[in-house]
């Protein structure tokens, strides 16, 4: 493999499993490959200079509990075990996290249904759950109003990002930052070549696609059609000014319709309050920013049938995302739903992030984790929230694949 576009059988490989992409869950399958399989050879590209850059490091932080998703789906069984996983992780390496518990609130009669859903939801998936009235409702958070609630004693906070930096320190695997992903040239007899921006050529057995928002492009370069796009989402966020307003984590109930949880309340690792997300549509795939438009990445998602879909079915979940998005005025309404204290005065500008959600032609939302094989390759086409939480078991599940692909070839 001199270059990308000559596969050579006399020139070694460079590695086993070659990994794309440097979040948590890239690096969680660098772990657990170099775990199940000791020697083993893992190189990971990153195109930042750093690890965790995007949707790891640009969530709430929150260790959910798995009770918003689909008994037997991925995200529940996934969520559920990798919770507990990710605690006694955190606490096995020193990293910052709690048990906090958190609060599902509904704060009107047509909320109440899909509450109680919840809590039949919740039992299914081997989760306690405890209901609430108003009255305790303010035992544990004396600021917030609602007319029934469900506590979820799983749920917790940690630090995602110190996660991510301990999974790639503890795999043993070549972590190259500043690697960005610019040709894949993939042979089914012979293995992949991967060629960089900077010009380096890093040649591998296996492809891992755990590109996160760019993993339908690293798809379509290795030759595999996924049969989805990423649509960005951004979700954006304000901080409290006065954090003693919130002891710990309160969510209002979900609309079953949209894998979205709402705007909530998270206290985190470092006693701040963030307030958010919201869901907009983001204008390029790492636009934070309504001022961040790439012509081409908005081009590609206009051009994929399942966004204007999309559209024409939400819009108007949408366009109320949208004044949310433009108007601080209506974004405080929506926090005051849950905590009627709250002024505009007490939200700060947060950091925001963006969602990798995949999008199906006919314009479905993928609700669940979405993980498809090729020659030689295995690619990671969905995995948004929960998958920080889950990202342990979604490891070693692609993990697994690849090596079954290692043995194969």
């Amino acid at each position: 493999m001199r270059e990308v576009g000559c596969v050579s059988r006399q020139v070694g490989y460079d590695c086993d499993v070659l990994v794309v992409g440097g979040g948590i869950v890239g690096l969680s399958t660098a772990y657990a490959i170099t775990r199940a399989a000791p020697g083993t050879r893992v190189t990971v590209l990153e195109k930042e200079a750093g690890p965790a850059r995007h949707q790891t490091g640009r969530n709430s932080g929150v260790i959910h509990s798995g009770i918003y998703y689909r008994p037997g789906s991925l995200k529940a069984r996934y969520a559920v075990k990798g919770a507990a996983e990710m605690v006694k992780f955190c606490a096995e390496y020193g990293i910052a996290h709690a048990v906090t518990g958190k609060l599902i609130v509904a704060t009107e009669r047509s909320e109440l249904p899909r509450l109680h859903a919840l809590v039949q939801r919740g039992r299914e998936n081997g989760i306690p759950v405890r209901e609430l009235g108003p009255a305790q409702i303010t035992e544990y958070e004396p600021e917030v109003r609602g007319l029934a609630a469900i506590h979820v004693g799983t749920t917790g906070i940690c630090d995602f990002v110190g996660v991510a930096r301990q999974l790639a320190a503890a795999s043993g695997a070549d972590i190259r930052y500043g690697a960005e992903v610019e040709r894949i040239d993939r042979r089914a007899s012979l293995g992949v070549a991967v060629r960089t921006r900077r010009g380096d050529v890093v040649r591998g057995r296996v492809l891992v696609n755990c590109a996160g928002l760019r993993c339908d492009e690293v798809a379509r370069m290795t030759g595999d059609e996924p049969g989805m796009r990423i649509v960005p989402f951004r979700g954006e966020y304000y901080e409290l000014a006065r954090p003693e307003m919130v002891r710990g984590l309160v969510y209002p109930v979900p609309d079953p319709a949209f894998p979205f949880l709402g705007v909530h309340l998270t206290r985190g690792i470092d006693g701040g309050v963030h307030v958010g997300p919201n869901a907009v549509p983001a204008l390029a795939r790492e636009g934070y920013g309504w001022g961040t438009v790439r012509v081409r990445e908005l081009g590609a998602t206009l051009a994929w049938p399942g966004s204007w879909r999309i559209a024409r079915r939400h819009w108007r979940y949408g366009a109320g995302e949208l004044r949310r998005s433009v108007s601080k005025r209506a974004f405080t309404g929506a926090v005051r739903r849950l905590l009627p204290g709250v002024s505009e005065g007490d939200l700060l500008p947060a950091a925001a992030g963006v969602r990798a959600q995949a999008v199906l032609r006919d314009g479905t939302l993928v609700d669940d984790f979405l993980i498809r094989e090729g020659a030689r390759a295995v690619h990671v086409l969905n995995a948004p929230s929960p998958a920080a939480t889950a990202s342990l078991p979604i490891g070693r599940e692609v993990g697994r694949r690849a090596l079954q692909a290692l043995g194969q070839v």
